[in-house]
């Protein structure tokens, strides 16, 4: 007897969890044969209906219609991010542009469009409510964005452009990771590596006796802050910014400029002026105008306080007889000189109080219990795909089982670069549904029976993506369409913005931040100094991300006669127009190395983090003067914007969140710009 393939089959684990270890990396490719033939079969059975359209044969349908397709492609790319091999990247490489033209044959399926139309003119004789209403209005501006309306010989050329597009973003994505474990930084000499502590260079030990320092797919590397090595910092800062530019099969500069031209072409066939156009029509800022008018409010100010925080670190360089100009690879550094000095403040002497696992249990998951009343509980009889991956349930306050939580937050050669939130299984009540949602970061590994001891950053990334989980485990919506974080792009950032505010709540910090060997809480006067120094590098780090912002939207605001030919020279006259070309402040991603504008999910939508932050500073503010850490505070919350997904305008659920309309004072506040 034949095995079924695992993926095609419902799950029989709790909550549908895939069934990892049933699964083989050969069974991928047949089950998306099988899926999209089954999608698109079913896709014919709506259009082939003799019954006229309604909003159950035609829209609901239509919503179960690629499930298959769904679970496959939520199991497998999760795995091609977390951990992936070659012949994943190779069934990557092959599904990529198939699946591509699998969308195509449903939004320019004219049939089926027609289908639609009929609907939306009549929507208001539906006795539709209001998530139904508002899935049907969704879909009419899916279809046309997706090109329903164009001729036919439009249509074909716009089919040839999203299977090539798909093809680069896929091939750019690969090349990343190839070219960030290929530079991994090797050292001979142990003294090099004077400053960091002897758990992390017991960490970096090979085999060989040589010793490796991964990079992180951002531009600035943890490391640098450490390192007194001045050369061995700027070796390793150069080798960061040069990732992907310097020749040979992981060059991505002919990628970058091949993918900016077909944007560009793309969004001209469907009637935008370029692709930031078409991007931010279907997001909560509207408008290039909009995104481009507070990007350049906000460059200068970041600017002039990134020049002061570096005429502070100069002064140090000089009062120690440095004798050379600060540049990207000494900032870090001597950021913690300043901190230091001026606050008597060493991160380093965090580091004790940040023991992972408690910092998970006792930190994350405590503020969410005592904010949503949920619980958690480590389920060690589930299969998960690397031994590192840790599962848990998560019960809602009345006991009641609600979701899987997997935490797989080590690095690894087969991991990409960054953290992320993803979904295995999403939550609807049309398929009676529970969610799935993991977690991802890339922290190092210690060596074996050292603890685990996370940096200050590395705690406010596991509080960040876990602001994105709850939006996923919180969803409460009917079609699949609507879960979780299926929101615009420059709103799904809020949730895990705003998560961040509890990291240095004092109840919770006090909760989590315990030395590792005494169980001692953090001491009040060290807390005092991080919150102090806390206000400093805002500067930095305010620079470094409208620099990216910047590029991502000039790339994608070129018509496709205008995209240049060096990338580098573009770059630098781009960062020299905004004010933001500052040698020792480069951006947080150059254009080669630019996953979020590069690879599709992000693209012309980096500044979504600064337009969600402007929601979270003053939802922050909300929560606050109605009482901080309350139930009844995260009831509202969950109420009026977790539990929603996208089943309604975000901007009127922001509204109903706070009683208010979007206001970027506190943001200037919060980042030290409301003077500069």
């Amino acid at each position: 007897m034949v095995k079924p393939n695992p993926l095609l089959v419902p799950s029989p684990l709790p909550y549908l969890l895939p069934p990892f270890d049933q699964i083989q990396d050969t069974d991928f490719e047949p089950a998306f044969d099988r899926a999209m033939s089954d999608g698109l079969a079913r896709i014919d059975d709506i259009v082939r209906d003799p019954a006229p359209p309604t909003f159950e044969n035609t829209v609901v349908t239509m919503e179960r219609a690629n499930q298959t397709l769904e679970d496959v492609a939520s199991v497998f790319f999760n795995l091609a991010a977390c951990h992936t091999n070659p012949v994943l990247q190779s069934v990557e490489r092959a599904v990529a542009p198939r699946l591509s033209q699998h969308a195509d044959a449903i939004y320019l399926n004219p049939e089926l469009h027609r289908r639609l139309q009929t609907l939306v003119a009549k929507k208001d004789k539906l006795g539709l409510d209001a998530e139904s209403r508002y899935l049907l209005e969704r879909y009419e501006k899916d279809f046309r964005r997706a090109g329903a309306g164009l001729a036919a010989g439009e249509q074909e050329r716009l089919r040839v452009l999203n299977t090539e597009l798909a093809t680069l973003e896929t091939a750019f994505t690969q090349a990343l990771l190839q070219e960030k474990n290929a530079l991994s930084i090797v050292v001979a000499d142990r003294a090099q590596l004077a400053g960091l502590t002897e758990a992390e260079i017991a960490a970096a030990e090979g085999q060989d006796g040589r010793y490796v320092l991964p990079l992180l797919n951002t531009s600035q590397q943890p490391v640098l802050a450490a390192l007194s090595d001045r050369a061995l910092r700027e070796r390793i800062m150069q080798t960061s910014l040069t990732r992907n530019s310097r020749g040979g099969e992981h060059d991505t500069r002919a990628t970058v400029l091949r993918l900016a031209r077909l944007r560009a072409e793309r969004a001209a066939l469907l009637g935008y002026a370029n692709h930031a156009a078409y991007q931010l029509e279907d997001q909560t800022a509207g408008s290039v105008g909009t995104v481009n008018a507070l990007l350049a409010d906000l460059a200068p100010r970041a600017a002039a306080n990134a020049r002061r925080e570096a005429a502070d670190m100069q002064a140090i360089v000089d009062q120690e007889g440095g004798g050379f100009r600060l540049e990207a690879w000494d900032w870090s550094f001597y950021s913690e000189k300043v901190s230091q000095a001026r606050y008597a403040f060493d991160d380093a002497a965090l580091r004790p109080y940040f023991e992972l696992d408690r910092v998970l249990r006792d930190g994350v998951f405590g503020t969410a219990t005592r904010f949503y009343g949920i619980t958690f509980q480590e389920r060690h009889d589930l299969p998960v795909y690397h031994p590192d991956v840790r599962a848990f349930e998560i019960f809602d306050a009345d006991g009641q089982g609600m979701a899987l939580f997997l935490a797989d937050l080590y690095a690894r050669p087969s991991k990409r670069g960054g953290a992320w939130m993803n979904a295995y299984i999403s939550q609807s009540t049309l398929l009676g549904r529970r969610p799935v949602i993991g977690n991802h970061q890339n922290v190092p590994k210690p060596a074996p029976g050292e603890p685990t001891l996370l940096t200050l950053d590395e705690v406010r990334t596991m509080y960040h993506e876990f602001g994105h989980a709850l939006h996923g485990l919180f969803s409460q919506v009917r079609y699949p369409r609507f879960s979780g974080t299926n929101v615009p792009r420059d709103f799904v950032e809020l949730p895990s913005q705003l998560n961040e505010m509890w990291m240095l709540w004092p109840e919770v910090l006090r909760s989590y931040a315990r030395h590792h060997q005494t169980g001692e809480p953090i001491p009040e006067a060290l807390v005092e100094k991080l919150l102090a120094a806390n206000r400093f590098n805002q500067g930095y780090r305010t620079s470094e991300y409208l620099a990216a912002s910047v590029l991502d939207q000039a790339w994608h605001q070129l018509s496709s006669d205008k995209v240049p030919a060096d990338v580098a020279a573009y770059e630098a006259q781009i960062l020299a127009r905004a004010g933001l070309d500052f040698p020792a402040v480069p951006p947080r991603y150059r254009s080669t190395y630019f996953s979020h504008a590069f690879s599709g999910s992000y693209a012309a939508g980096y500044y979504s983090y600064l337009w969600s932050e402007v929601l979270d500073a003053q939802g922050v503010e909300w929560i606050k003067a109605h009482g901080g850490l309350t139930r009844e505070n995260g009831d509202h919350y969950r109420r009026t914007i977790l539990s929603r997904g996208g089943s309604a305008d975000p901007l009127g659920l922001y509204r109903d969140f706070t009683g208010q309309s979007p206001d970027l004072g506190p943001l200037l506040v919060r980042r030290g710009l409301d003077r500069a």
